[in-house]
C-alpha cells in the first residue's frame, strides 16, 4: 500500500490531492497549520517521526501569494522587505525543511517522490511580463532547492525521484483575486487540479528527477 505524506492538507489543493490518493486506496497522512509550521523546524520533524519510514510520496502543497492587504508587487516601487523575507518563508524555506526532514524517509526499495508546489511564474526563463518579484523569486529559489536536494538524494536513494510541479490556475482562494483573465477551461477546480497532478507525479521517472513540470506534464523552463 502506498503511504503518502500531504503537507498543506487543509488547503484547496493539498485537500484535494489527499483526497484522490485515499480514493485510490492509498494510506494518507495529513499535515497543516498550526501542527506545522516553517517558524518551528521542529514541528516538521515530530510530523515525520509520525510518518515513519517507507513513504511513498512526501507533497508539499503549501504556498503564500497575498496575506492581510499584501499581495504581488506590480512595480520595485513596491517592494518591501518583510514582504518578501514572508514570500521566502513559506515558498521556499518551508518546502526546504520539509526536503530535510521527510527525504531520509522516503522508501529505498522501491520508487517514491518528493515534489512541491512551485508556479510558472516562477520560471526565469518564461518571464516575459515581469512585476510580482516577491512571488516569482521565492518560486525561483524553490525550483532551485529542488534541482539542488534531487543531486544529492540521488546519490543517497536513487530510486527517489524530485520535481516542482505547477498546478495551473486552481479555483481557490490563493488565487481568487487574480482570476479575471483566467480562460474559463483554464481555471481548473481543486479536484481536476489534484487529478493532473496524480497524473504528472504518477508519470515521473528516475531521469526527470530534479525537472520542473506543468500540470499538463510538459517540462518549463528555468
Amino acid at each position: 500500500m502506498e503511504r503518502i505524506v500531504i503537507l498543506g492538507a487543509s488547503g484547496g489543493i493539498g485537500r484535494a490531492l489527499a483526497d484522490a490518493a485515499e480514493a485510490r486506496g492509498a494510506a494518507v497522512l495529513r499535515f497543516a497549520r498550526p501542527e506545522i509550521d516553517a517558524d518551528r523546524p521542529d514541528t516538521l520533524e515530530a510530523a515525520a517521526r509520525q510518518a515513519g519510514e517507507g513513504l511513498s510520496h512526501v507533497i508539499v502543497a503549501t504556498g503564500l501569494l497575498h496575506r492581510d492587504g499584501h499581495g504581488p508587487e506590480r512595480s520595485v516601487r513596491d517592494l518591501e522587505a518583510d514582504w518578501m523575507l514572508e514570500n521566502f518563508r513559506v515558498n521556499a524555506v518551508f518546502p526546504a525543511l520539509a526536503a530535510r526532514a521527510f527525504l531520509p524517509r522516503l522508501a529505498r526499495d522501491r520508487r517514491s517522490v518528493f515534489a512541491a508546489l512551485s508556479a510558472r511564474v516562477g520560471s526565469i526563463g518564461d518571464n516575459r511580463l515581469g512585476g510580482w518579484h516577491s512571488y516569482r523569486a521565492s518560486k525561483a529559489a524553490l525550483n532551485q532547492l529542488v534541482r539542488t536536494l534531487s543531486v544529492e538524494t540521488q546519490r543517497r536513494n536513487p530510486r527517489a525521484i524530485l520535481a516542482a510541479l505547477h498546478p495551473g490556475t486552481v479555483d481557490t482562494g490563493m488565487s481568487k483575486p487574480f482570476q479575471r483573465n483566467v480562460a474559463a477551461d483554464r481555471l481548473f477546480a481543486p479536484e481536476v487540479a489534484a487529478a493532473h497532478l496524480w497524473r504528472v507525479i504518477d508519470g515521473l521517472r528516475p531521469e526527470d528527477s530534479g525537472g520542473f513540470f506543468a500540470w499538463d506534464g510538459q517540462p518549463i523552463p528555468w
